[in-house]
């Protein structure tokens, strides 16, 4: 699910965050290459506060400028999972279980590669989904990206 310098500037993190009892949700490496943006996604338990945010992007850019993961410039967003929270490891996918998600493949299963359905965790190391009714999964390693598909009740 991640590139190779994802999984780079990910490992680099992850210690410095578990020290401050932060999870690295996931990074993500978009835009122009001459000057890509580095998304930083964290939790914590009890959510993320600003405060949390604006010392989280503090240490993450003093990191950033230790190992210079780009030549020239670059953007550093560090943010909150949102209501559309990305999933990527084995513990994500069984902690949101019983949640809408969509998971996108790297290549198409039985004609699509995108699928919307309950998620039902990890089963023999496969994101099992119910999908219409039936069950599917796929291996973990066939997964582009995934992500709950937040909801907003607006009745209450």
């Amino acid at each position: 699910m991640l590139t190779g310098k994802e999984k780079l500037l990910l490992e680099a993190l992850e210690p410095i965050a578990a020290e401050k009892g932060i999870e690295i949700v996931t990074v993500e490496v978009v835009g122009a290459r001459k000057a890509p943006t580095i998304r930083v996604y964290i939790d914590t338990p009890d959510g993320v506060s600003f405060d949390e945010l604006a010392s989280a992007q503090e240490w993450i850019n003093a990191l950033m400028d230790d190992i210079d993961p780009f030549p020239g410039a670059y953007t550093l967003e560090v943010s909150s999972p949102g209501i559309d929270r990305p999933l990527r490891t084995p513990a994500h996918f069984d902690r949101f279980a019983g949640e809408e998600a969509q998971v996108v493949l790297r290549g198409p299963v039985n004609g699509r590669a995108k699928w919307t359905g309950t998620l039902l965790g990890m089963r023999d190391g496969s994101v099992a989904l119910s999908v219409d009714g039936t069950e599917v999964a796929f291996p973990l390693d066939t997964i582009k990206r995934a992500n709950v598909k937040g909801r907003i009740d607006f009745s209450q």
